[in-house]
């Protein structure tokens, strides 16, 4: 009862520490974090490497994988670029082992762990900010120490009653057989998975094998085996955070669970050949050392094989798991609430998916490319655009704290400005516009024109914003899909000139319209048009002024010359 009243006791001070010191670190970072992996993802390769240094340091996977879900719904990294950081992430999170295999098993630590449990509760009541979490994560980081301390103690009782040969004997162990060595790997992997899946942390999971190890309690090559275990079970906590989530989180989610699957995969097949290879070492090499270095490797390889293939793995998810939720309201995401400016971001990105929305139906109105004669009662896509900017002023309202830095507030700002400007332009467009009347006569016709061109450049300008960013190496120009999402396109236009056709169009529509108003009225004076379809006509000129206008001005202030 004792056994296993340290045991258990141990898992809970570890997994209480690792809590604890993981939202400490995080607070230390603060949007550090953020930024750090939005700019070290501009390829996967150097995600992953970014995605494992960062792991390492705040000692989370989800930490990284929840930030990851937060840029790539918003838009500032690509779904390949963030499977990197989560492929990355994997390997990271196996720097505790090493943690527990160089430190925590070998030495009782209770002596140093007790004042770092002190001081760092002491900083944490007592100071703010990241002092503050700074005092958290030494807290933390003492509880785990603690646990570790606690753990080894259970874990030798627990070898006075448990044997190696208690346990299932695996394939490429000693003097086992072909068929109860295939039977007993499968049996510690699923022993593994369900450590795992109960604790809700592989880290804890690792530890307890360790030190079951270090303790005589379990062999190196069963040890092994759970490790594999261990690692598909930390899906499960991955895949139920995807329940209800948006479709991001839920592909990122069935990419980490499959990552886990292939690892395993390849583990599997290569049980035979590793497993005597390192009962070979471990005459001169210590075999905790051996685990925390086999825990690594075993990730490590599932990222070399899939990286290459990250383009194609995309490609399935997608398949897999299809967007079927608005491309407008796509990239408000939740999850970036918790940071400003992946928030502010991910606004910009709907805007400017409004203004491509609205702008081609406009357009396509005024050139005689679409069926509908009034646009605000036909063209439901138009509303969908005036319901996302609702949908993202509502996003905006509950986002967690204002900006840090100057330039950061007055990207809010501008975002802002944008909104206002492009709610402004869904609403003339939603009032019902009679398109017919603009061909009726030379004044008519010339100030469509304008509006047509006002359209595309503003179009232009919110493709380039709406599209993702680049990966290294790719074409500077991006194609339009083939599929339905009408934001992607061509970004040859560089913004200043798009910007100073805008404004041109914009002007001379300003200055025909007062033309326009006295030739059109002038002509119900002679009996050439009467009252009504002279103010409808005047009417119609006036509202293609003011879409101009306010597609002018959203899209100044989406790329800040506003």
């Amino acid at each position: 009862m004792a056994t296993a009243i340290s045991v258990l006791g141990g898992v809970g001070l570890f997994l209480l520490g690792m809590t604890v010191m993981t939202e400490g670190l995080k607070r230390v970072a603060g949007s550090a974090l953020r930024a750090m992996l939005g700019k070290a993802a501009a390829t996967p390769l150097h995600g992953s490497f970014w995605g494992a240094i960062v792991t390492l340091l705040v000692q989370s996977s989800s930490a990284t994988t929840m930030t990851t879900i937060g840029l790539v719904s918003a838009g500032l990294l690509t779904f390949p670029q963030g499977l990197g950081l989560v492929f990355g992430a994997n390997v990271g999170t196996t720097g505790t082992g090493w943690l527990v295999a160089l430190i925590g098993v070998r030495v009782s630590l209770t002596a140093a762990a007790l004042p770092m449990i002190f001081i760092g509760a002491l900083t944490k009541l007592l100071a703010r900010g990241r002092m503050s979490g700074a005092g958290a994560a030494l807290a933390g980081f003492g509880l785990v120490l603690f646990g570790l301390t606690t753990l080894q103690q259970g874990m030798g009782g627990l070898a006075e009653r448990l044997h190696p040969a208690d346990l299932p004997a695996v394939l490429g162990g000693p003097e086992a057989r072909w068929w109860s060595g295939l039977f007993g790997v499968l049996a510690l992997v699923a022993i593994g998975l369900v450590m795992t899946a109960l604790m809700q942390s592989s880290t804890a999971a690792v530890a307890v094998t360790l030190s079951g190890h270090y303790a005589g309690a379990i062999g190196l090559d069963q040890a092994c085996a759970l490790i594999i275990g261990q690692n598909i079970g930390t899906a499960t906590s991955s895949a139920l955070a995807a329940i209800g989530a948006s479709t991001t989180a839920k592909r990122l989610a069935i990419a980490y669970v499959l990552f886990k699957l292939v690892a395993a995969v390849i583990a599997l097949v290569l049980f035979p050949v590793v497993i005597p290879l390192l009962l070979r070492a471990a005459s001169t090499v210590d075999g905790v050392t051996l685990l925390a270095a086999y825990h690594t490797a075993y990730n490590v390889v599932g990222v070399v094989v899939l990286l290459p293939l990250v383009n194609r793995f995309t490609q399935l998810i997608e398949r897999i798991l299809p967007e079927r939720g608005s491309p407008l309201t796509r990239c408000l995401e939740p999850l970036a609430l918790a940071s400003p400016i992946v928030a502010v971001e991910a606004v910009r990105r709907t805007i400017a998916r409004v203004l491509i929305t609205v702008c081609g139906s406009v357009e396509a109105a005024l050139t005689g490319r679409a069926k509908q004669i009034r646009l605000g009662k036909d063209a439901v896509s138009v509303q969908e655009a005036a319901d996302a900017l609702r949908q993202a002023q509502l996003f905006l309202s509950d986002m967690t704290g204002p900006p840090d830095t100057d330039e950061e507030q007055r990207r809010l700002t501008s975002t802002l400005h944008a909104l206002d400007r492009a709610s402004r332009l869904t609403e003339v467009a939603n009032g019902g516009i009679n398109f017919a009347s603009v061909g009726d006569g030379p004044e008519d016709i010339r100030a469509g024109e304008l509006c047509a061109e006002a359209m595309r450049s503003a179009a232009a300008i919110a493709r380039g914003v709406a599209a993702p960013p680049r990966v290294a190496g790719s074409p500077q120009i991006v194609p339009a899909s083939r599929g339905d999402d009408a934001m992607s396109g061509p970004r040859a236009i560089p913004p200043d000139e798009a910007i100073a056709e805008l404004e041109r169009c914009t002007k001379q529509l300003d200055e025909a319209l007062r033309t326009h108003r006295s030739a059109t009225l002038g002509a119900v004076a002679n009996g050439t048009l009467t009252a009504d379809a002279a103010l409808l006509r005047v009417e119609t000129v006036r509202n293609l002024e003011a879409l101009s206008q306010h597609a002018w001005r959203s899209a100044a202030h989406l790329v800040g010359r506003g």
